[in-house]
This record gives C-alpha cells, sequence and structure tokens, in this order.
C-alpha cells in the first residue's frame, strides 16, 4: 500500500503548509493505536485514518465560493491533482489526515461509540483573513469507527450532500459547505430500501468544509465512558479554537456562557430550517453541530405539499419522530442529552437548565418574528397568532405546496383578494375545493390585516420575497440530478447549482426548478422518502 509520505503531493497543486494548523490532533488526546482497523476507541477524542485511493478520482462539480474563502482559484481547481486531493490519493503537505471518535442517541436511544465511520478530516486550513476551516472528505475509505461499513459513499448521495450544503447557505440558513463532488472511478454496494435486493452503484467523495465539525456526541461519549478529565479538555478546547469571543476570565462563567450560545445557535438554525421547509430527517445526536450548523446532510427533504408530520426518511416512517414540525422539540432533547453530558464539567445542572430555558425562548422569539416576516406582518398585533395558525390548517387540509403558497401570498392584492393567486400551488382538485370557501375568507381577512402596512404593497412584496424562497432543493430535483449523473452526465448537477445560488430571485428559463413537485415523484424513492443507505 502506499505510504503517507509517498502521496505527499509537490503537483501542480497546492495549499500553503503553514496555512495547516492542526489544532485538534495537536492538542486533543489521540489514539494510540496507529493501525487503521475497527475497535473501541478509548481515551482519546480521534485517531489517525488516511483516505483509501480510489481508481480514478475526477471532478463533477465544484463550489466556486467555497473555493474562494480556502484561497483556491479557478485554474488550481483544474488541475488533475485538485481532484487526486479532494479524492483522497495525495496528501498536501501540512495535511494531518483522522477520524474523530464520538457516540450519539439514535432515535431516542444511546448507540453507544460511532464516530467519523466514513469521513476523514484532512487538517484545519487557516485562510488569508484568519477564518479556520476544516476540510473532511466523506466517503474516503474505512476508519476504526466504521463498525461494518465500507467507509465510501455512493454518487446519489455525494451529490445530495454537495447540493445541499451550498443550497442552505445561499438560503441564508447555518450550515457546513461543500468544496467539491469528485468522483472514485469505482462502484459501491448498497441495498437502497435495505429491502435484500442490493446492487452496485458508482461511488463518489464530498469534500465538506466548516470551521468546526464538533457534535453534540463527541462530548457524550466522554461522559458515557466517565472520562471526565478528558472531557473538560474537550470543553475548554472547543471554546477556545470554536467560541474564541467568549473572553471570561472564570472557567465556570466562561462554561455557562458557551452552553448558552450552544442552545442560541441551535434555536436559530431550527428556526431557519423550520422557515424555508428543511427536514433534516436523521436529528440523532451524533448528527447536530455544536456550532448551531446543519451537518450530514442524509436522507433530508422539503415539505412539498404542507405537513407537519411528514419525515422523509425511511427509517421513520413508523415513528416519525424527525418529522418537520417535531423539529424544535427534537433539538431541545439532544440539547438536554448534551447538558446531561456536560454535567461533570459544570458547577451547578441550574446552569445548565438555564441554558435550556434560553434555547426554549430564543426559538420562540426567532421563528416567531421568521413566521411574520414569512406573511408579511408589520409588527406583532392581536389576532396574528390566530391568522397565521389558521393558514398552515388551510396549506394542511388543502395539500397546498409551502413553497409555492409563500410565493404567491406576496402578491394578494389587499383591495380585492382573490385565491386565485394561488392556483399553481395545490396538489389535489378536490381537496383544493374543499377548503376554498376556508381559504377564501381567511384570505379576506388576511389582506385586512396588510392593508394598512407602513411599507406600502411593493414594500411588503419585497420583504417577503427576501424571505421566501422560490428554488429549493425538492428531492425530485435532486433525484433528476441524479439519474442523469450515473448515466454520465452531470450537467443538471451544475444547473442546479447555479439555481440554488440566488433562491430568492425568479429568473428566466428556470422555471422547472420552481416547479411543484410532479404527481409521477409523489411516492418514487428518493423524490418522497428515502433511506439511510449511502
Amino acid at each position: 500500500m502506499t505510504t503517507a509520505g509517498e502521496r505527499r503531493s509537490q503537483t501542480g497543486f497546492s495549499m500553503p503548509a503553514e496555512r495547516f494548523d492542526n489544532r485538534f490532533v495537536r492538542e486533543l488526546a489521540g489514539d494510540s493505536e496507529t493501525r487503521n482497523f475497527r475497535r473501541q476507541v478509548r481515551g482519546a477524542c480521534w485517531s489517525l485514518a488516511e483516505p483509501t485511493p480510489v481508481a480514478s478520482p475526477s471532478l463533477l462539480a465544484h463550489s466556486r465560493e467555497v473555493a474562494s474563502l480556502l484561497g483556491i482559484d479557478d485554474q488550481a481547481v483544474l488541475a488533475p491533482e485538485f481532484a487526486s486531493v479532494f479524492g483522497g490519493n495525495l496528501l498536501l503537505a501540512g495535511m494531518t489526515p483522522y477520524a474523530a471518535c464520538y457516540g450519539g442517541h439514535q432515535f431516542g436511544s444511546w448507540a453507544g461509540q460511532l464516530g467519523d465511520g466514513r469521513a476523514i478530516g484532512l487538517g484545519e486550513y487557516v485562510n488569508s483573513r484568519g477564518e479556520r476551516w476544516e476540510l473532511q472528505l466523506k466517503g474516503a475509505g474505512p476508519t476504526p469507527y466504521s463498525r461494518t461499513a465500507d467507509g465510501r459513499a455512493v454518487l446519489r448521495s455525494s451529490i445530495r450532500e454537495f447540493l445541499c450544503s451550498e443550497a442552505m447557505h445561499h438560503l441564508g440558513v447555518p450550515t457546513t459547505r461543500a468544496l467539491s463532488l469528485v468522483a472514485t472511478g469505482e462502484e459501491v454496494v448498497r441495498d437502497v430500501l435495505y429491502d435484500g435486493h442490493p446492487r452496485p452503484e458508482p461511488g463518489a467523495i464530498v469534500c465538506r468544509v466548516a470551521p468546526s465539525f464538533l457534535r453534540f456526541g463527541n462530548f457524550e461519549i466522554l461522559a458515557a465512558r466517565e472520562d471526565t478529565p478528558l472531557l473538560e479538555r474537550l470543553v475548554e478546547f472547543t471554546i477556545s479554537r470554536d467560541f474564541p469571543w467568549i473572553d471570561e476570565v472564570d472557567p465556570a462563567a466562561r462554561r455557562v456562557r458557551w452552553f448558552r450560545e450552544i442552545c442560541e445557535r441551535t434555536a436559530v438554525m431550527i428556526a431557519h430550517w423550520m422557515r424555508v421547509g428543511f427536514v433534516h430527517g436523521v436529528m440523532n445526536t451524533d448528527n447536530m453541530s455544536i456550532l448551531g450548523l446543519t451537518i450530514d446532510y442524509g436522507p433530508y427533504g422539503w415539505v412539498d405539499n404542507y405537513d407537519p408530520g411528514w419525515t422523509p426518511n425511511t427509517t421513520d416512517a413508523a415513528m416519525h419522530r424527525y418529522a418537520y414540525g417535531r423539529q424544535p422539540s427534537i433539538a431541545l432533547w439532544n440539547l438536554a442529552c448534551l447538558a446531561n453530558a456536560l454535567v461533570p464539567a459544570f458547577a451547578s445542572v441550574d446552569e445548565l437548565k438555564e441554558g435550556l430555558e434560553h434555547y426554549r425562548r430564543t426559538y420562540a422569539q426567532t421563528s416567531g418574528a421568521m413566521t411574520r416576516a414569512k406573511f408579511g406582518l408589520d409588527g406583532d398585533r392581536s389576532g396574528d397568532d390566530e391568522l397565521v395558525e389558521e393558514a398552515f390548517s388551510l396549506l394542511y387540509d388543502g395539500e397546498i405546496d409551502m413553497t409555492l403558497f409563500f410565493r404567491a401570498l406576496p402578491l394578494v392584492d389587499p383591495a380585492a383578494p382573490d385565491v386565485a393567486v394561488f392556483g399553481e400551488a395545490y396538489y389535489d382538485a378536490d381537496r383544493r375545493a374543499a377548503v376554498a370557501d376556508a381559504l377564501g375568507a381567511w384570505l379576506t381577512r388576511y389582506a385586512a390585516r396588510v392593508r394598512d402596512d407602513s411599507r406600502g404593497c411593493e414594500g411588503r412584496r419585497r420583504a417577503m420575497d427576501a424571505v421566501n424562497p422560490i428554488y429549493v432543493l425538492r428531492n425530485y430535483l435532486a433525484q433528476e440530478a441524479i439519474d442523469l449523473a450515473e448515466a454520465g452526465d452531470v450537467s443538471r448537477v451544475h444547473e442546479l447549482l447555479e439555481a440554488l445560488r440566488d433562491p430568492y430571485t425568479p429568473r428566466p428559463g428556470l422555471e422547472h426548478f420552481a416547479a411543484r413537485r410532479p404527481d409521477w415523484a409523489r411516492a418514487r424513492v428518493g423524490c418522497s422518502m428515502l433511506s439511510c443507505s449511502s
């Protein structure tokens, strides 16, 4: 097997070695075992793990915005070595590849050690602005945490992760980013529906980018193993590296403020998910970012016809634990799990309880403000809550598309409201007819509410269009891109990426990306629900 030294790149693509400042590996305890085989890892936050080389890495797509963050120009992206580095075949000087150790609660139960089973960190890169960005390859091969899996990822899930990472950023939702999508030239066998019908699929690797990939589970695993000294070291490290603006001198006060900020960031993230109709699908504690970033894009989805009980995850089909409408309460449950893990590092449980209360307050305030903005309601008046609640009830009863409804709502003329404005948003004629009268009555009340808006009709419309996207990564759109890419045509990936770069502005030629889910996609695998198999 090629050694790390032999694989170090001295080629046309490079990143300055001195800009790699790999604090996680340098400052925290690592695994004393350097061989890469599956095992329980104790007394360590990470294990060394090199990417496994692939047959023929080739670049399929990249984010020019993320490349710019890292100081990578367009010519460098086109160099063959770029695909080799971000396909796992070459290591640059300064990179220290590793996999992180963490645990997690999965679907409400403690799952023990999980860890980076197919994600390998390349290092922490500090750009010219002093910003720290962790580079991580997803699908780069097995690690000590892979359990029974192969550490690889298929093209379909990699396309979904690549596109959604960037789509969420441009929507204004806190998220990890994606630099590149690289085909491996190899096949990966997966059973998409876990029904005993595995098949080979093309493999791919995504380079994920974030200030930090630390999760709730990084702290939970240490607490579960009663490794309090390392837990406290990780807490102090995280505050120092990822929350440097927390400058309280007293360590206890510093930790209190830190947990409070985690709760606040999580609340803001969830409020954004609800604002745009995003459903994560697998909100296990190992998939919750300590920075309040959307992380791990697996069986996610966007609400088409509004349904708070909808989940895109086939594994969750019976429980609906992670359904759209349950995300705010699940986030609080996950934060409580983190709080329980942090008890040994805090002077009082009451300090952690106050952080959880701060989540409740922050979510209520943030989500309330975002909802008023979606509806174009200036201020907070008596009767607004009832108006909003009735609207969502009508959306559900009438099987109305959430995204299209809110793009049409600004077009309502307060002087002459007409439900015809929602004509493209319905999925079922009978359910449309069933809510027609009630929706008309609601629209009359809504028109009266916004008629005296100090911003005027145009001002209100501009404000509503700025928070209600027209282009979101609906599952069927992603699946169309996947179908073409698996046949060798990645043009739709590029077209979708371009549309999602400016999701609030309608543009000629992109009408397909703004359309409601077609009937053929209602129950098709990949277009309605998805499994975790990737």
